[in-house]
C-alpha cells in the first residue's frame, strides 16, 4: 500500500496518524538523530518528513541514507523548492501554496520539479499547503513572499482548501511555520475539516500532548511535530502516546 492510500484508509476508518519533521541543517549531530529515530521507532510514528524552507548544508541525500539504515518508517520529502527533491526517499508533498499568491509556489516550482519527479519512483503527493497565521514572521512566510491566512479567517481557509480539493489535490497541509509561536487553533481545523474530504495534515506550534489532543479531536488527520523535538526529543513519546490511544480508543469502539 502506497502512503497516500495508506492515509485514505486510516481516515476512513477514523484513525490518526503522526509524522516527525526533520530539517537538515538542524540533523548534523549523529547521536541526537539516532535517538530522535529510535524513538520514533519505539513509539510507531507512521512518517518521516525531510524539509525545510530554506536548506543551505546540501545533505539531504546523506540524511536520508543515514534515517533509511536507523528505520523502516516511510520517508517523506516536504520540500521549499525543486533543489530539495531526493530519489532516496519514498514520496513527495507536491505542495502548492494555495493560501498565497505566489506563482512560484502556486505552479512555477512545479513546472521545474515535474521533469525530475518523472524519472524518479518517489510517489507524488499532491498537496494543498495553507500558511496560517502564528503570531509573527515564519520563515516560509519570509522565503515565499506570502501573506498568511489570519487565524480568525476560518471561511477564508475553508474556502481555500475546499477550492484546492475541486482542483484535484489530494491532501491539505495547514501549517503555522517552523518555530511558530502559537498552533493553528482548534476553530481553524474543524472549519477546513468540515470543508473537505481528503485528508487533513495539521503541522506548526504542536508542541505539548495536550495541543495535539486538541488539533486530533478538530480534525487533524495526521499530525506533524518538528521544531519542538530538537529542544525535547522526549516529547515525542507523550505526544505519540496521545495518538495510540486515540486510535486505540476506536479499536475498543469496535
Amino acid at each position: 500500500m502506497n502512503i497516500l492510500e495508506t492515509l485514505l484508509a486510516k481516515r476512513a476508518n477514523g484513525h490518526k496518524s503522526i509524522a516527525i519533521l526533520i530539517d537538515p541543517d538542524k540533523a548534523e549531530d549523529d547521536a541526537r538523530l539516532h535517538s530522535l529515530l529510535r524513538l520514533a521507532a519505539e513509539n510507531c510514528v507512521d512518517f518521516v518528513f525531510v524539509g525545510g524552507s530554506l536548506i543551505t548544508s546540501g545533505n539531504i541525500s546523506m540524511l536520508i541514507g543515514r534515517i533509511r539504515k536507523e528505520t523502516a518508517i516511510p520517508i517523506v520529502l516536504f520540500p521549499g523548492g525543486y533543489l530539495q527533491i531526493d530519489p532516496g526517499a519514498d514520496g513527495i508533498l507536491f505542495l502548492s501554496l494555495i493560501s498565497g499568491r505566489n506563482p512560484e509556489f502556486l505552479i512555477g516550482q512545479h513546472v521545474q520539479a515535474a521533469p525530475l519527479l518523472r524519472q524518479h519512483k518517489l510517489e507524488v503527493l499532491p498537496t494543498g499547503y495553507l500558511l496560517i497565521n502564528s503570531g509573527r514572521t515564519t520563515s516560509v512566510a519570509y522565503v515565499s513572499n506570502t501573506m498568511p491566512i489570519p487565524d480568525d479567517k476560518y471561511s477564508l481557509a475553508a474556502t481555500t482548501a475546499l477550492a484546492g480539493q475541486m482542483l484535484g489535490l489530494r491532501l491539505i497541509y495547514l501549517d503555522a511555520g517552523s518555530g511558530a509561536e502559537r498552533e493553528i487553533g482548534s476553530k481553524m481545523i474543524a472549519a477546513v475539516r468540515e470543508a473537505i474530504d481528503i485528508p487533513l495534515i495539521v503541522g506548526g506550534g504542536i508542541n505539548t500532548p495536550d495541543k495535539a489532543t486538541s488539533a486530533l479531536k478538530a480534525g487533524a488527520d495526521l499530525i506533524v511535530i518538528g521544531n519542538t523535538l530538537e529542544k525535547d526529543p522526549d516529547l515525542l513519546t507523550e505526544i505519540a502516546g496521545r495518538v495510540y490511544d486515540w486510535n486505540q480508543s476506536l479499536a475498543h469502539r469496535q
